[in-house]
């Protein structure tokens, strides 16, 4: 006598209850891992802008002990061998003229004759900073930034 043996069949087609717990449980660790790996770029962007700000008063602070000595502002940021100096070099307010952190430069745009304002300006990689709100856009790093300006006092 040969028994055969009868499966067991659920009347019903579905997943159980362990199962859909262990596909949320991976979802949830998938959706963290993304977090994790997308939210260090938007950190590294801000990082750079903070640069580019603090780069931008150090240059007006500069400029403001030009202006003290000189009676005006410089018509450009004149070249001591990369520094930023009197019209003869025999001062030097900036003893590195700072760059952008991405490889480019900053805007300065004087005013008028004698120089009595000035205009510096970067481009933010962060287009929703506040502080550059109604700056115009710009390209940085490839991509589309926001212009932030920093005039004379």
């Amino acid at each position: 006598m040969i028994r055969t043996i009868k499966r067991f069949t659920y009347p019903h087609a579905g997943f159980t209850l362990i199962e859909l717990t262990v596909v949320i449980a991976i979802l949830g660790i998938m959706a963290g891992t993304l977090i994790v790996i997308v939210n260090p770029l938007g950190q590294l962007q801000k990082a750079r802008d903070t640069q580019r700000k603090s780069d931008l008063r150090r240059i007006q602070s500069a400029l403001e002990m030009y202006r003290s000595d000189n009676g005006s502002y410089p018509a450009l940021l004149n070249d001591c061998s990369g520094k930023f100096g009197s019209p003869d070099c025999s001062i030097i307010y900036m003893s590195i003229i700072p760059t952008d952190p991405k490889g480019g430069s900053y805007i300065y745009t004087p005013g008028g004759t004698p120089v009595v304002s000035y205009t510096l300006s970067a481009c933010l990689e962060n287009v929703n900073d506040p502080q550059a709100a109604g700056g115009a856009s710009c390209s940085v790093a490839g991509g589309t930034g926001i212009t932030y300006t920093v005039t004379n006092p």
